[in-house]
């Protein structure tokens, strides 16, 4: 039994711009789970279509729960291939991920299709795909749920990495990332914290002196 999800993204900016920020998306603050990619193969098709294969190299951290059923020798990273085709003609650029490493464990098959939003041609809607499945008997239910909620954040944290590199492209200021926005309110809370003690001391005070 194999897990399916579909949705459908949008990002404001023409699909050139998108097609030129998917080979410069790495690295972003919101993928630093990715750590090396390498051009494989690459070539252009006789009607133009450019062609290119990835091998891409990121971390996999495995829930506590699941870890006991696990190798001990485990690597804690793993290995993905990216397949993709831009056709320039048609406007369209197509890429087909999986994963090479843990595949018995784990598989996860991911299709996405960049094409030219049909509502605003100055648009770029994203239609993506995942099949996610696992051989490991008694656990592969359990293991495509984990896997198929860890893709949905994986596919939240894509789009944002996409918007902070097209807005860099730009020169744009990049929106800030959620460690940067969760360290400033941690200060301000912080802030207020220290200046409420220093009220309630002051308080404290005059009431002695009352």
């Amino acid at each position: 039994m194999v897990k399916y999800f579909c949705c459908t993204g949008l990002l404001k900016n023409t699909w050139d711009q998108v097609c030129v920020a998917f080979w410069q998306r790495y690295p972003n603050p919101y993928s630093n789970h990715v750590l090396t990619e390498d051009i494989i193969f690459r070539e252009v098709t006789p009607t133009n279509c450019l062609i290119s294969r990835r091998l891409l190299t990121k971390t996999s951290r495995s829930p506590r729960w699941m870890e006991r059923y696990l190798p001990k020798q485990m690597a804690s990273s793993a290995y993905i291939i990216e397949d993709s085709i831009v056709d320039p003609q048609k406007r369209t650029m197509t890429t087909l991920t999986w994963n090479i490493s843990h595949a018995r464990l784990m598989s996860v098959e991911e299709r996405c299709k960049y094409g030219i939003n049909p509502e605003n041609g100055s648009w770029t809607e994203i239609k993506r795909e995942a099949w996610i499945s696992s051989s490991v008997y008694g656990l592969n239910r359990a293991i495509q749920e984990f896997g198929l909620a860890r893709f949905k954040t994986s596919v939240t944290k894509t789009m944002k990495g996409f918007e902070y590199v097209l807005a860099k492209m730009q020169g744009e200021s990049p929106s800030r990332t959620l460690a940067e926005t969760a360290t400033e309110r941690a200060r301000e809370t912080a802030l207020a914290a220290k200046e409420k003690a220093k009220d309630l001391a002051s308080q404290a005070q005059k009431k002695q002196y009352v």
